[in-house]
Order: structure tokens, then sequence, then C-alpha cells
């Protein structure tokens, strides 16, 4: 293993919420691959659990620090908490529903030495289909769709991959630069949970930071464990946090661009909702986001802000919607139970 520069220090943030039968893999993973002489600490931020999630840390792991919310509050809070105490230079995100592998740090944090890198995406592998990806860093379609690249194609056609420019990172495992997430703010808590990670990841474009794939630092993560895709309150809020992404993100130029191709985006989402009786949630989200119109003012006016600090020019490599992602996302690996 290479030694990371002796500025460096990391700190891993790991929310969780009644999940003590996913750390029971997470953890050993971490603290069996973790870099010999690293300045590192593991925070587990629990988020109100109730399934004697910090009796069994405190038997099992006492190294880890333990951050207990006296209530649920939701992802986006946990991580967040876990954020705002962390100590290292480099923060990695990572879910209680992965795994590391070996020199996951190694091929990450070198990357940093450059300042204008503000995250790094692992290759992220399906946990239970490992020949199988779950994201090889974040895109993100003119039409306002977030998606995951080579999701669900086969690992070994990624894993031949070279270090590259993404728009950003997954937050199942993304690492961050912690000085530039002081300057544009960590996860939004407006989000609760979902697109929190792609609405950061425009942020840190706005600052004029890039976000660099490590195809080297492979994670292994149980799609949707913590949370199920189907439950209608969460269809809910993905379909409004869509419209959060959209409004507030894109540069004037893009977004007067790309109004018309996004309205008729929605509108062939909600027919395909429609015909497997799943409109009401996804259109519930859409009049979620309409009553917010004030809020993407504001949420522009700060990313104007940002831009007015920002460290380099502000970049978006942004992508129009092609075949290889919808046929990226009609054969995404199949969801975890959660059981």
């Amino acid at each position: 293993m290479t030694s990371p520069p002796p500025s460096q220090s990391l700190s891993i943030v790991i929310p969780t919420y009644n999940g003590r039968r996913l750390l029971e893999f997470c953890l050993p993973s971490v603290f069996r691959h973790l870099p010999s002489g690293l300045d590192a600490e593991v925070i587990v931020s629990d988020d109100g659990s109730s399934d004697d999630t910090a009796t069994w840390l405190a038997e099992k792991f006492p190294q880890v620090r333990l951050l207990r919310q006296d209530r649920n509050g939701g992802f986006v809070a946990a991580a967040n908490a876990g954020i705002d105490a962390a100590r290292g230079t480099i923060i990695q995100l990572l879910n209680n529903d992965t795994e590391v592998d070996a020199g996951w740090v190694d091929a990450a944090l070198p990357l940093f030495d450059d300042p204008t890198v503000g995250s790094v995406a692992p290759l992220v592998l399906v946990r239970s289909q490992r020949q199988r990806v779950d994201s090889a860093g974040d895109g993100y379609s003119l039409l306002g769709w977030p998606s995951k690249r080579g999701h669900g194609q086969d690992a070994r056609r990624w894993e031949r991959s070279v270090v590259a420019d993404v728009f950003g990172a997954s937050g199942s495992s993304a690492f961050y630069r912690a000085e530039a997430l002081r300057k544009v703010g960590a996860y939004d808590p407006a989000f609760g949970s979902y697109y929190e990670d792609v609405d950061l990841a425009f942020r840190l474009r706005w600052a004029g930071y890039r976000c660099l794939f490590a195809p080297r630092s492979r994670i292994f993560h149980e799609v949707s464990a913590s949370y199920r895709h189907d439950r209608p309150e969460l269809q809910r809020r993905m379909s409004r946090n869509a419209e959060i992404l959209f409004w507030s993100n894109l540069p004037a130029r893009w977004l007067a661009v790309a109004i018309v191709p996004h309205a008729a985006f929605v509108v062939a989402q909600g027919l395909w909702r429609l015909l497997r009786g799943r409109l009401r949630p996804f259109a519930a989200g859409k009049l979620d986001a309409l009553r917010s119109l004030r809020l993407f003012r504001v949420r522009r006016a700060e990313r104007r802000r940002i831009a007015g600090a920002a460290i380099a020019r502000p970049h978006f490599p942004l992508t129009v919607l092609s075949v290889s992602d919808i046929a990226n996302h009609l054969r995404r690996p199949r969801e975890s139970s959660g059981t």
C-alpha cells in the first residue's frame, strides 16, 4: 500500500438508522482495509435507532466515534451531523449497506493533491452481484434526469478504466474535500433523501471544483437495502427533488435551452407511470415542487454567491439523454428487499 501525503487525514462518516445488521458487514471491511499509518477516524451517525446499535458498537467497535441523534431526522440530517463532527481534511460519506475493498483509500486520496478536485467517485459495484456496476460516478442530463454511469453494466468494463472527470460522486460512498464542503455547505436538508448528493455535486461545480472517477477505489453497495424505491412516499419525494435539482442548479443559459425538453420528459415519465398505476405519487411530488417556487429563487441566488467565490471557472459536464442511459436504467440491478 502507498502512504497518503502526511497533510491528509480521513474521516469516514457512516449514517445509520436501525442498520446494525448492515454495519456488521460494513465496519469490519473498513477496519480490515484501512491503510496503516493513515490519520483516520470512523464516525457512525446513529439517526435515533431502536435496534441497540449504540450498545453493539460500544462492545464490538469501541474505536468508532458514535454520534447519537435523539430522534429520527432522516438520512441528510444524520449525514450532516457526521460531516459537522468530522476532523479529517478528506471526508468519505459511506452508506451502512456498503463494504469496501482493499486499496479503496489508496486509489482515492492521492487525487486530492490537485487543489481543483473537490470530490472523488469510487467504482461502486452491487454487493450481491459483484460483477455488476451500481455507479461509476454520477451524470446529469439536460432533460433533468440524474443518472449513474455504467449502472447495471459488467464491472470488468469499468475496472479497466482510467481516472476521468465526471459530473459528481454517488452519495453511497463519495469522497469530499472538507474545505470544499465548508465553502458550499453539506447536504441540503430540504431533500430528506435522494438526489441530495447530485445537488451537492452541482454546488461543488458552481464553486469551480472538479470530480474525478477512481476506478481502482472499489466499494460494494447493496442497492436500496436502506430505502425501498417502491414506497409511494419515497416516489413522491423523488419526484419533487428532481424538480428542485433542475430549477435550482442549471446555469441560466442552459436552463433556457432545457425547459421545453424537460417538460416533455416529465410528461413522458408521467405517462410511463400512469401505465403502471404509479402516477399519483409522481404527480403529487411535482405539485409539491410547484409550491416551492420561492425556494428556487433563493437557491439560485445562493448558487450565484458560490460562483462569485469560485476557485476556478465553474464547469458543468452535462449530457443529453442517451440510449445507453435508458438501457442502463432498464437493466438496473434488482433492488434489495432490505430484509
